[in-house]
Formats: structure tokens, sequence, C-alpha cells
């Protein structure tokens, strides 16, 4: 997975994630079964990401940082069922490592 270079790219990336959950949601609405499976994680995902996105776009938020994201204990427990994993991750890492050159 890329690892941004500055909060742009961060922003970005968090957009993206954004899109991932609105993306998963929709595919599986409408099967009551898969969506059983999501239904633990997708909608605190969703609200912990806008929140997110909206924070850095506000400007309210610094990396790095000591702890890591609000989310990461959603994909701790979940990740297997988080088709974009991945991406979290960098998120996660970019937040706590900042930026690489």
């Amino acid at each position: 997975m890329h690892q941004p270079k500055t909060m742009d790219e961060l922003i970005d990336l968090v957009h993206q994630a954004v899109y991932e959950v609105d993306e998963l949601r929709a595919c599986v609405e409408d099967d009551p079964e898969e969506m059983e499976r999501y239904t633990p994680f997708i909608d605190q995902l969703d609200v912990q990401l806008r929140k997110l996105f909206d924070d850095m776009t506000a400007g309210r938020y610094t990396c790095p940082a000591q702890t890591d994201l609000d989310f990461m204990p959603l994909v701790q427990r979940w990740g297997r069922d988080i088709p974009f994993k991945p991406l979290l991750l960098a998120i996660n890492q970019a937040h706590r490592n900042g930026f690489r050159a």
C-alpha cells in the first residue's frame, strides 16, 4: 500500500476509505446474509472515517500521534472481513509515523 508523503495524500486516502465503506454497504445491502457479516462494524467504521475526514479538511487534525486512530480496534477485531484493511492500516501508519519523503 502506498504511504502518503503529504497531508493532502493522507486526506485522499481517508476519502478513499470513506468511499470504500459506501461501496461495501451498497454491495451488501440487498443481501441479508452478507450484511450480517458487516453489521458489527460498518456503521461505526463509517462514522469514524467521516469524522476523521472532516477533522482533516477543517484543520483540526495533526500527525504524527502517539496513539492509533479510533477505528483500529475495529480493524483488529474484524480485519479479516474488511476488504480494504490494507488501506486502513496505511492511514493509521501515516497517522502514527508521519509522512515518508
